[in-house]
């Protein structure tokens, strides 16, 4: 059951990475949105979140399985259940994690044309392919599947936790036109990654012994930082250390957002932005490994021989050495972060109210608003690409709604719903994503939330 409990533990580790806040973007005019779009106005004097509460965020995907396939109650036994997952699974088949705190954040008002706000979060950040021939090596061993090629390619994964301090601008040039930036100092805890991986193993009938296994051009790499002790090369157990390298730890980086808000009419708005254009220097805590060669295994030969006590394990371990072997190093390296893009068009129409803004002017506002909005990251060598259709409500002027429905590689029937209400200064939002699937969350695929709470100072 060792090798089950293993399967079953990865792939629950790789299904609990993108991250794509499509209700939360350019809503309602919350602090949090500008963290999607720099550029987005706001009618308040000042704002503060509150610690550990101002914005709360989880996202949870994968492709290709849910538990339900592994722990469905029925007369098949869980062998037949994790084979069954198994055949199902495909290459392209990925999982994907991002959790977000946002520790401390708050903002004030310049002038009558741009906003400054600041902040800091956070973040775990996972992506993978899911190595559907590396399980079935594990689960099934390599005698059923003689003469197949298990690639290594299908190693394919990047793991971050990192904390972001982070401040940016929006400059409102006029009516019609917006833009801002940000600038985010990264400070990495924990860095794993491993792409670029090629090679193959396959196994034939022997003429030498029962079986032969070839490895060929095999050529894996995989770095960390923050994982293992440089001086005493074991592993960093000590959860402490991994959210004190949030603070500007050894291994820091930079990055930039940018936004734009453009309004064709009082009705019609355009708004884009770009994100975490950046990446992180990893200097400290690094060890990286290397497997690359090619290697023809046929076996030992035991032969007994009471005049000499040959380990044979030994043997077969130093071959291995020879022939496949394994470096170590601690250069440093770069790892880039995953940028994200964000564009919607939005029409907004009903009923036209007033609202007192910040400078105790009016401004005009619509109660109903329809629109589309796309979303793309790019990551490992693959894209992920999705297309939201939204509808927004104001109910009162302290109450707005936000309706969503979003297509996408992990749903076909992703609704999602976002509420922000205020009580005097005070602000509560949330927003539930992919609603349909908490009847039975053990069949979800996507699961995503977020909560927060904001002081809002007019």
């Amino acid at each position: 059951m060792r090798k089950y409990l293993f399967f079953l533990l990865t792939l629950l580790m790789i299904k609990t990475v993108a991250q794509n806040k499509q209700i939360l973007y350019n809503f309602a005019e919350l602090p949090q949105a500008s963290l999607l779009n720099p550029a987005i106005k706001t009618n308040y004097k000042f704002h503060i979140g509150i610690p550990l509460l101002s914005g709360i965020s989880t996202d949870i995907r994968s492709t290709g399985f849910n538990l339900t396939d592994v722990f469905a109650k029925d007369n098949r036994s869980i062998n037949d259940k994790i084979a069954l997952v198994l055949n199902q699974l495909k290459v392209e088949d990925i999982g994907v994690l991002n959790l977000q705190v946002e520790v401390l954040s708050g903002g004030f008002r310049i002038n009558d044309k741009m906003y400054f706000s600041f902040g800091f979060y956070q973040e775990i950040d996972a992506f993978g392919n899911i190595p559907v021939d590396f399980f079935t090596l594990m689960t099934e061993g390599n005698e059923p599947y003689l003469n197949k090629n298990f690639s290594a390619s299908q190693f394919n994964y990047k793991a971050d936790a990192l904390g972001v301090l982070h401040a940016g601008i929006s400059n409102e040039v006029n009516d019609k036109f917006s833009f801002g930036a940000r600038l985010k100092i990264y400070s990495s805890a924990l860095n794993m990654e491993s792409t670029n991986n090629t090679g193959t193993f396959n196994t034939v009938e022997g003429s030498n012994n029962l079986l032969t296994h070839y490895f060929d051009t095999i050529n894996l790499t995989a770095r960390t930082s923050g994982l293992v002790d440089a001086e005493t090369n074991e592993y960093i157990d000590d959860e402490g250390a991994y959210i004190g390298n949030t603070f500007f730890g050894s291994n820091m980086g930079i990055g930039i957002d940018f936004g734009i808000t453009y309004k064709f009419s009082p009705q019609l708005e355009f708004s884009a932005s770009i994100l975490d254009v950046g990446f992180i220097n990893h200097t400290k805590n690094v060890k990286n490994t290397k497997v690359e060669g090619n290697f023809t295994f046929e076996g030992v030969d035991f032969l007994f021989n009471s005049d000499n006590s040959a380990n044979f394990w030994d043997e077969i371990k130093n071959q291995f050495k020879r022939d496949l072997p394994t470096t170590e190093n601690q250069d440093s390296y770069i790892s880039w972060r995953p940028t994200k893009m964000n564009a919607a068009l939005k029409y907004s129409f009903g009923e036209r109210k007033s609202r007192i803004c910040y400078d105790n002017r009016p401004k005009d506002f619509y109660t109903d608003a329809l629109g589309v909005q796309l979303y793309s990251t790019f990551r490992l060598s693959q894209s992920q690409i999705a297309l939201t259709g939204f509808y927004e409500k104001v109910l009162t002027k302290n109450i707005q709604t936000k309706f969503t429905y979003t297509l996408d590689k992990f749903s076909s029937a992703n609704i999602g719903a976002g509420l922000s209400a205020r009580m005097g200064d005070f602000n509560v939002y949330a927003m539930l994503d992919n609603i349909l699937s908490y009847r039975n969350l053990s069949s979800a695929n996507h699961v995503s939330l977020q909560l927060g709470f904001n002081l809002i100072f007019n």
